[in-house]
This record gives structure tokens, C-alpha cells and sequence, in this order.
């Protein structure tokens, strides 16, 4: 690997450093936040939510044009409007504007976000011949994906001092970024072409109407009539994009991709693996803070193990990959992930985390160990004139499945909390009716530092122990996939046309 070439690669990270870390900072200081400004509890749940929204929403069409207009160009673009957005979230004013102002540019944050993640990543493949590109890519993927674990470590530490900080701290980020970019001068090359308006409101339209179902089932649940109908008329929404595309000349998407046997595969296994790879920082940090009393500092030492199995098992991830190809890594990964899943969840209802440590990390290194191979060798199937876009599929089917895996788990936990505490309750001598309205109430709110009587540690780490091992079926699903359908063998490289470079 030359110095340019890892010049590159580090401005790439810390330009899309700042987009992981925003996808769980700010649920830290959500409460702080909504002290502050005043805001509803539906106000401070968009100025979650508006982000994640907007950056699952537009994937496709910061991929589609990184393509067309040049990646350079998009990612630096990205940078701007994520910083800018950033500082003004900080700069939040109290009174009556404060929640439209906080939930309007986090909106425009994620907006950068999409601009500028696929054009990163194209500029990262591009940059790196076939046979290294595995390793770049594994520190990309292995350093980027930690951060989402970051994110509610440093959140804790910066609200101590004030919320606000959360979002300024993307600013020097960003200006780092921007100096290397221009040092670093990545080239790549691009294709200009029409922009498929039609194809961006049907995909933006469905993954938003279907997402927004999903976040919505904690508060309207499953059976609303408004949680099924976002979901159905943005599912019908999908459908339509995909019948829309194949009939465009220049589409947004070119849907022919999935018939490449290994990006379907590999897509696949995608989804099944972000069901579990977000929601379980959330998870494990409220166990830590519930059944195991920690403080929300403390409880980041779980999310710090993962952490540290994820990193280290990408790198031997991505070498792999350089050198027997993806199934080995992937269906390896997927294997590990299950067994650590499962014997964590096998012994958090111990509240001891001292016999947990090494299964945490476990399945850290099972997650580190196929993800980024999994999306790595999912981009390689592109064509070099096409990899924002293949990039901006992977994304958004990654964001779409971590918000169905919120929902789904998110419903089995407190469905299975609801139960162990009522039957608890019941057992100490309160009518079963008193206990089951305090049980639905406990299990829809959050807390730590100790306070909690024992059964209700016990009762949390019960539900605790259903989502993990959920999350190991999942993995085990993924393996079952991955051994399926990959093959083995390490990628040919291929012949590209001759091309306009940025």
C-alpha cells in the first residue's frame, strides 16, 4: 500500500467517520436534549429519528449521483453539508422554534450523509487494485463500524459538559477530512447521465413509509392501523420503483445487478446481519445499565468489547478475502457470531459481566469477521462506472434491515419483559391486573445506576437473554445463506472501458 494511497484511504475514513458515529450519539443525550429545549417526547424522537430516516431514504441517490457527477466532488460536497448541518443542530435556539429547527437539519445532516458515504467507499475501491482492496477496505469497514459503537461512549463523556458539543464535534472532523481530501487528490473516474427523478421518489417515498412503520411500532404497534399502512403502501412503493427501473433508459438503479449471483448473495447476507449489528449496542447498553447497575460511562465497557473483537477480526476479514476470496470469511463470521450471540445470552441472566467478556467478544469478531468482507465483495461485483451505486444499495438495504431489526427485537423485548415482570409481581402476592399495568409501564421506560430491585434486573437480563439469542438465529441464518449460495475462490479482476476521470 503506497502513501497516496493510504492518504486517500484516511481522508475517506475521517470524512465518513462522522456519519457512524451520528447513528448513536445522539440517543445519549436525547434526554438532556429534551430537558433543555422543551421538546415533546415525539419532538425528541425525530430529532433522532429525522437522521436516520433521511440517510436510509437518499442512499440510492447519493450513489446514482457519485456516478454521474463524480465522486471527488460528492464526497466533499457530503462533508460540507454534514459539518454545516452539525453545527447548526448545536446551535439549536430555545423556545418555540427549537424543534423544528433540531429536526429539520438532521434531516439535512443525513442528506449529506447519503451524499457522501457511497462516494467515499467508490473512491476507496477505485483507488485500491482488486488484490489489496480487501485489506483497504477492512480498515475502512473495521474502523467505520467501530464508531457506532463509539458514538455512546463519547456521547456520555461530551454531555457532561454540554449536549451541544455532540454535534460540534463533527466540525473538526470534517475540516480534517477536507484537508486531506485536497492533499490526498483522489481520482476516479465517472460517467455523466440524466437523473432518474421518477425512480428517486418511489425508492426515497418506500424505504421512508417503510421505515417509518418500523420506528413507529414502539409507539403505535404492530397491528395499527397506521403502522400497516405505512408499511404496506411503502413496500408497494418498492415494488413499483423496481417495475419503473426496468423500463428507464437511465435508471437510478440498474435492477439487472442482482442477477449477479454473488452481490445477491452477499446483499442478502447483508440484511440478515444489520438485523442484529445496530440494535445490539442499544440492548447491551440497557442491560448494562439495568440488570448489571452500571452508569452510562461504565456501561460502555461492553460496547468497548465488542468493539475490540469487531476491529481486530476485520482486518483478518479483509485478508482473507484478498487471498481465498469471501465465502471463508463470511460464512466463518456468520458461525461465530451465532455461537457468541448464543452463549452471551446464555449467561447475562448471571448479572455478572466478568463471564461475559469473552463471548461479547466473540461475537464482535464473528460480526467484524463478515461484515465488511460481506459489503466489500458485494461493491466488487460493480463495474467501476457503477460502484457508488452498488454502494448505495448495500446501504440502504443495510439501514432498512437495522430498522426492521429494532422493531422486531424491540417488540420481543418488551413483550417478553412485560411477562417476567407481571409473573414476578404475581408471585409476590400483587393482583395480577396491578401487575401487569406496572409491568407495561416499567417496560416502556429506561434506566440504571443500580436502582432497580433484583427482580427486575432479573426480569430485564430474561429479556435481555431472548433478544441475543433471537440475534443468534439470525446470524445462523446468515451462515446458512453464505454457505449456500457463495462460492469459492478469490474474484477475477476485470477489464474496464476507458472512462472520464474526476
Amino acid at each position: 500500500m503506497t502513501r497516496s494511497k493510504r492518504l486517500v484511504l484516511v481522508a475517506m475514513i475521517f470524512a465518513v467517520a462522522m456519519t457512524f458515529i451520528d447513528q448513536t450519539i445522539v440517543s445519549i443525550a436525547a434526554p438532556n436534549i429534551q430537558r433543555e429545549l422543551g421538546l415533546s417526547n415525539t419532538g425528541i424522537q425525530w430529532g433522532i429519528n429525522a437522521y436516520l430516516l433521511a440517510l436510509a431514504a437518499l442512499f440510492a441517490f447519493g450513489g446514482r449521483l457519485a456516478d454521474t457527477v463524480g465522486h471527488r466532488r460528492m464526497v466533499t460536497l457530503g462533508v460540507v453539508m454534514f459539518a454545516g448541518a452539525s453545527a447548526l443542530c448545536g446551535a439549536t435556539p430555545k423556545g418555540s422554534l427549537a424543534e423544528a429547527w433540531l429536526i429539520a437539519f438532521r434531516a439535512v445532516q443525513g442528506l449529506g450523509g447519503a451524499l457522501m458515504f457511497p462516494a467515499a467507499l467508490a473512491i476507496v475501491v477505485q483507488t485500491f487494485p482488486l488484490r489489496e482492496r480487501g485489506r483497504a477496505l477492512a480498515l475502512f469497514f473495521g474502523i467505520a463500524g467501530g464508531l457506532t459503537a463509539v458514538g455512546p461512549i463519547l456521547g456520555g463523556y461530551l454531555t457532561q459538559w454540554t449536549w451541544r458539543a455532540i454535534f460540534w464535534v463533527n466540525v473538526p472532523v470534517a475540516l480534517v477530512a477536507l484537508v486531506l481530501i485536497v492533499l490526498s487528490k483522489p481520482e476516479t473516474v465517472f460517467k455523466p447521465a440524466r437523473m432518474d427523478f421518477r425512480g428517486l421518489l418511489l425508492i426515497a417515498s418506500g424505504v421512508a413509509l417503510c421505515i417509518f412503520g418500523f420506528q413507529q411500532t414502539a409507539m403505535w404497534g404492530w397491528t395499527d392501523v397506521r403502522t400497516l399502512g405505512c408499511i404496506v403502501v411503502g413496500a408497494a412503493l418498492l415494488v413499483a420503483f423496481v417495475a419503473v427501473e426496468r423500463r428507464t433508459e437511465s435508471p437510478l438503479i440498474e435492477v439487472s445487478i442482482f442477477r449477479i449471483r454473488a452481490f445477491r448473495v452477499e446483499t442478502l447476507v447483508l440484511a440478515v446481519s444489520q438485523l442484529v449489528f445496530i440494535p445490539v449496542f442499544f440492548f447491551a447498553s440497557e442491560y448494562a445499565q439495568v440488570s448489571l447497575g452500571k452508569n452510562a460511562q461504565q456501561a460502555s465497557l461492553v460496547l468497548l468489547y465488542f468493539f475490540a473483537g469487531f476491529v481486530v477480526a476485520a482486518q483478518v476479514g479483509g485478508r482473507l478475502l484478498d487471498r481465498r476470496g469471501a465465502k471463508l470469511p463470511v460464512v466463518a463470521g456468520c458461525v461465530l457470531a451465532t455461537i457468541g450471540f448464543w452463549q452471551w445470552g446464555a449467561k447475562v441472566t448471571g448479572l455478572s459481566l466478568s463471564s461475559q467478556v469473552s463471548l461479547v467478544i466473540l461475537a464482535g469478531a464473528g460480526m467484524g469477521l463478515m461484515l465488511g468482507t460481506a459489503n466489500t465483495d458485494a461493491v466488487n461485483r460493480a463495474s467501476t462506472l457503477t460502484y457508488g451505486e452498488a454502494t448505495g444499495i448495500t446501504q440502504t438495504v443495510r439501514n432498512f434491515s437495522a430498522s426492521l431489526g429494532f422493531a422486531v427485537l424491540g417488540s420481543l423485548f418488551v413483550s417478553d419483559l412485560r411477562t417476567h415482570v407481571t409473573d414476578s409481581l404475581v408471585a409476590q402476592g400483587v393482583p395480577r391486573a396491578h401487575a401487569h399495568a406496572v409491568a407495561a409501564s416499567l417496560s416502556q421506560s429506561h434506566g440504571g445506576g443500580g436502582v432497580a430491585p433484583h427482580f427486575i434486573r432479573l426480569d430485564f437480563a430474561e429479556a435481555t437473554r431472548s433478544v441475543l439469542h433471537v440475534m443468534a438465529l439470525f446470524m445462523a441464518v446468515g451462515a446458512v445463506v453464505a454457505v449456500a449460495g457463495l462460492r469459492r475462490g478469490v474474484q477475477q479482476e476485470e477489464q474496464e472501458p476507458v472512462t472520464t476521470p474526476a
